[in-house]
């Protein structure tokens, strides 16, 4: 069983509706023993992080998810959320990763939205798919590179694309938007 975690977050139908095309069920949910039961649990996200943060410290959900011991899956706000400090509404995250989360600077084109190239790609959540691959991004704050990253982007600036520590692994793009090779990276999840 797949859980989607449940909250104000405003992608979590597209994951499910993506991870059905892959004939993958999967329930979208808040309930902490759901939750904990699940082989794999996903944790998207669109919106802002404060707001966001609040309503999962109201459901004990900033506390569940560092505590999950199988494969959980962030994107987007759901990446940032598991690193550290937020400049979005100065937001304290639930600190799995060791990167802080920042605006773009100021006077480029925000928010970084549309196709972009990722680098540096690393197993096992990039199994099969192709150095310099492009994937579908929408967002103005970015996660720093660290030890934790296992695919960078370059818009700006460096950044990472995707995190992974343990049994946790986060993107910052949507592969539930990014084609064949999105589809391909929540295979790979899902197998893990």
């Amino acid at each position: 069983m797949i859980a989607l975690i449940k909250y104000n977050g405003g992608n979590v139908s597209s994951v499910q509706n993506a991870l059905a095309r892959l004939n993958i069920d999967s329930i979208i949910t808040d309930d902490p023993d759901l939750i904990i039961k699940a082989d794999k649990v996903i944790f998207p996200g669109v919106g802002e992080a404060s707001s966001t943060m609040k309503v999962l410290k109201e459901k004990g959900l900033d506390i569940l998810i560092p505590s999950l011991k199988q494969p959980v899956l962030g994107i987007c706000l759901g990446m940032q959320l598991m690193c550290g400090n937020n400049e979005e509404g100065n937001t304290k995250g639930m600190e799995i990763f060791d990167t802080d989360v920042k605006r773009f600077p100021p006077g480029e084109l925000v928010p970084h939205m549309g196709w972009n190239t990722i680098s540096e790609l690393k197993f096992p959540l990039f199994s099969g798919i192709e150095e310099n691959s492009d994937v579908y991004f929408v967002h103005s704050y970015y996660c720093g590179l660290a030890e934790s990253t296992v695919s960078v982007c370059d818009y700006i600036l460096p950044f990472s694309a995707s995190l992974q520590k343990d049994n946790f692994f986060a993107v910052q793009f949507h592969p539930e938007k990014s084609g064949v090779t999105g589809s391909r990276i929540l295979k790979n999840f899902i197998k893990l």
